[in-house]
């Protein structure tokens, strides 16, 4: 138990804390060793086998908390009455969120129905989920909602770029889409004036249930959604030129085209508490916490991707500019991209001692890093390939736990 808790809370180190990595590897080698020779099936078995795979300062408290409570009784200190109170508090919040996700899912369907690019993964449920990540406690259910929507229309932007439009019609989307008015949708081929019409009407709505004085954060919204399809588009360049950008160029776009940047500004546009101008100016600038989690998305992304293939519009990942431009072999470079991983989580860290007064907003931002490493954890993408996720989902969203 000592030993897990030196390797989990060792990663909480932040940028020159050299004997906190030390303390990483000394404690990782110490639990890979006892757990293979001595350890047996126990709580604190799987404690170690789950922090070895995502340390517990990285894991999504929702998913920690099913795991602990069921593994709770089994300790010698267990009391009773607070596992039961757990049980029920949790089911509570359950049932909350699986009316949510009904509705939402009902939304989903309709805007898919509505749209009827076919060729676009349907992630209804898995958009509702990642925003959950971030937010999951009642009172942020606004945020969660007004997330989620975007998420999903986001996801089909993506998914216009990555496996369907081709270069021309990919030019006149991003048109329309920085003119930001419904006159522009007469530049769009006939597939997608559906798509940019429902794309206005959301973020419309979204505007009108702000409050008064809370109506300018859309602004910020929308100008992170261009900068997205701006990104994309540009990605879409490089791979009908089949040009393979440098390390830092792909970069200069690849952090953005990943979402986490326009997701971490919208996540704090209807936040209650959370939603100020400081801390919507602070992710709208892209620096320290925000970029670290942008660098850990396209890394996660990109290293899923090289193992497992690309869209077949996708260009080069960040792993094959690296192979080009230092003349190294895939693994070679994969390493030094896992490497990066870890600084980026160092400067999440950071921020967090670092930004006293955006300390909830950062956590936030952490939050959505987490749910990363949870969907592209091992070099997995479990939102693409979304049967990957589907038992956790069903286990918070759908089964209860039993009260006993």
């Amino acid at each position: 138990m000592g030993m897990l808790s030196l390797y989990n809370a060792a990663h909480l180190l932040i940028h020159g804390e050299v004997e906190l990595e030390d303390a990483i590897l000394f404690s990782r080698h110490q639990l890979e060793t006892i757990i293979a020779r001595n350890l047996k099936s126990s709580p604190l078995s799987q404690q170690v086998t789950r922090a070895l795979r995502i340390p517990l300062p990285r894991t999504l408290k929702r998913i920690e908390a099913l795991n602990y409570i069921a593994e709770y009784n089994q300790e010698q200190a267990c009391n009773p009455s607070v596992l039961q109170l757990a049980r029920l508090d949790f089911n509570l919040l359950q049932l909350l969120h699986l009316r949510e996700l009904k509705e939402f899912s009902r939304w989903g369907n309709n805007l898919y129905g509505a749209v009827e690019l076919t060729y676009s993964r349907d992630r209804i449920v898995e958009c509702y989920f990642w925003s959950y990540t971030i937010y999951y406690e009642q009172k942020y259910a606004q945020a969660r909602i007004i997330l989620a929507k975007i998420f999903v229309l986001a996801t089909l932007l993506d998914d216009t770029y990555d496996m369907h439009a081709i270069l021309e019609e990919g030019q006149k989307l991003n048109e329309a889409i920085q003119r930001w008015d419904e006159s522009a949708i007469s530049v769009l081929p006939e597939y997608l004036k559906n798509y940019y019409a429902k794309l206005m009407s959301t973020f419309k709505e979204i505007e009108d249930e702000l409050k008064s004085e809370e109506k300018y954060y859309i602004t910020y919204a929308v100008k992170e959604y261009q900068r997205l399809c701006k990104s994309y588009l540009q990605e879409a360049v490089w791979f009908h030129q089949n040009y393979i950008p440098s390390f830092q160029e792909h970069l200069d776009v690849s952090i953005i085209s990943s979402g986490s940047s326009m997701l971490s500004v919208v996540s704090f546009v209807s936040a209650g508490d959370l939603a100020t101008k400081e801390a919507l100016e602070w992710a709208f600038g892209g620096t320290d916490a925000v970029k670290a989690c942008g660098e850990i998305a396209r890394f996660q992304d990109d290293l899923a991707a090289f193992k497992h293939g690309k869209s077949k519009l996708d260009m080069a990942t960040s792993v094959e500019s690296y192979m080009k431009e230092h003349n190294v072999t895939g693994e070679e470079a994969t390493a030094v991209i896992s490497n990066l991983v870890e600084d980026a989580w160092k400067t999440i860290n950071q921020a967090r001692f670092e930004r006293s007064s955006l300390v909830p907003a950062v956590n936030r931002v952490a939050n959505l890093a987490m749910s990363i490493m949870f969907f592209y954890q091992g070099s997995e993408d479990a939102y693409t390939f979304n049967k990957l996720s589907m038992n956790i989902i069903k286990q918070l969203f759908v089964k209860p736990i039993p009260i006993i």
